[in-house]
């Protein structure tokens, strides 16, 4: 396989300072003889000159990070989305196990969360509004009753400043003005990806605010160990270090409780084939309609990222561990995809072709006070980290 890496042009810019477009522009014209082998079908990768197009007044582009050992990770920088991940299967093959488009035009065309930064609050606000400070905030009810992922035009919608730093980082900055999507406070956003040279894919966040405001960012990448495009992920062995579960409603808000896993569908503390537990007749499940449900992880939010969960493709051999500093995980088994969304491989997305674990605080935490509290005040900052790491058992 032709092998390239991404040449690094240090500008000696700070992330988030006001000629930031001008930055982006700049990055996105780096050496064409280092860049454009994205454009060979050879590398795996869909071709770069498909994401160099004008949106919202500036440059989107394809960049690539590699490592050591092979690997390649394409991220775009409209929603600051992983397009496409290459990991070595158990018989040194290159795999893409990440859903996802070959255009900038097909993510426009169909806004999707595939591979995306979601926030300003990840996963749902129950009835779309919140209380802070004694004010009540309503926001866009984008999922049935509820808000979903920010809004109407959340993070994954935005166009993010990028700034390489060597072939292996990639770092991302976004203002979110007072107001949008009617959250309170400005809030400054950086997002680092790292491609560690273990494989694994490690993403920084950090935050801070004017104002009181509540925060919830995470990554949405589809995942498909098999490949993308290649069917179920029914095989797919899951296994996630959570003794309890938060229940859903009908419309998929958290009751409140922290319900144990023992006895139920959602006990994953051993690896288990995520098809084998998704058409349970549990009454949890089928609320969800198979998992999309927030696990309540063992130890709950920690300094430095530990093992949170494990997922291995039997057919390919490629296993994935999560490790993070959140308190809980979705685990989304890809049951609203309805197969109107073609990927890079030119096949359709059909429903459970792949599966998320989209590490975060809980759902609707604004609204539940026993939960982990996702308020950030001004003079604090937020910060997370997790890492996809990947290997061949």
């Amino acid at each position: 396989m032709k092998q390239y890496f991404l040449t690094a042009v240090l500008l000696g810019l700070l992330v988030g300072c006001n000629n930031s477009q001008n930055k982006a522009e700049s990055n996105s014209t780096m050496s064409d003889s280092t860049t454009t082998a994205a454009a060979d079908s050879a590398s795996g990768l869909p071709e770069r000159s498909r994401f160099q197009k004008d949106v919202d007044g500036k440059k989107n582009d394809l960049y690539v990070l590699t490592n050591s050992k092979g690997m390649k990770v394409a991220i775009t920088n409209y929603g600051g989305r992983i397009v496409s991940i290459l990991v070595p299967d158990k018989t040194g093959k290159m795999v893409d196990v990440n859903l996802g488009h070959s255009s900038i035009d097909d993510y426009l065309a169909n806004e999707s969360f595939f591979g995306t930064l979601v926030g300003r609050y990840g996963n749902r606000i129950g009835k779309g509004q919140f209380t802070l400070e004694g004010k009540t905030y309503k926001l866009a009810t984008n999922n049935g009753p509820n808000s979903l992922h920010g809004g109407k035009k959340g993070f994954n919608a935005k166009m993010w400043d990028a700034t390489p730093a060597g072939n292996n980082v990639l770092k991302l900055h976004y203002t979110s003005p007072d107001g949008e999507e009617n959250y309170p406070g400005t809030l400054n956003v950086d997002v680092t990806y790292t491609l560690t040279d273990d494989n694994g894919i490690r993403i920084d966040y950090q935050a801070t605010t004017d104002k009181t405001t509540v925060v919830n960012l995470t990554n949405h990448a589809y995942f498909n160990l098999n490949g993308e495009g290649s069917g179920s992920v029914a095989d797919h062995l899951v296994e996630i270090k959570a003794d309890r579960y938060t229940p859903v409603d009908a419309t998929l808000i958290p009751t409140g409780e922290l319900a144990k896993v023992d006895g139920t569908p959602f006990d994953l503390r051993k690896p288990v084939a995520i098809g084998d537990r998704q058409d349970s007749e549990d009454q949890q499940m089928k609320n969800g309609g198979g998992f999309d449900h927030n696990f309540v992880l063992n130890g709950g939010q920690t300094a430095e990222p530990r093992l949170i969960a494990t997922v291995t493709s039997p057919k390919t051999g490629i296993s994935m561990d999560v490790l993070t500093t959140e308190p809980g995980v979705q685990f989304y088994g890809g049951n609203f995809l309805n197969g109107k969304r073609t990927g890079k491989a030119g096949k359709p997305y059909e429903k459970r072709n792949a599966f998320c674990l989209e590490t975060q605080h809980f759902p609707d935490s604004p609204n539940q006070p026993k939960f982990p509290t996702t308020v950030l005040k001004p003079g604090d900052t937020y910060k997370t980290t997790t890492e996809y790491r990947f290997s061949v058992k």
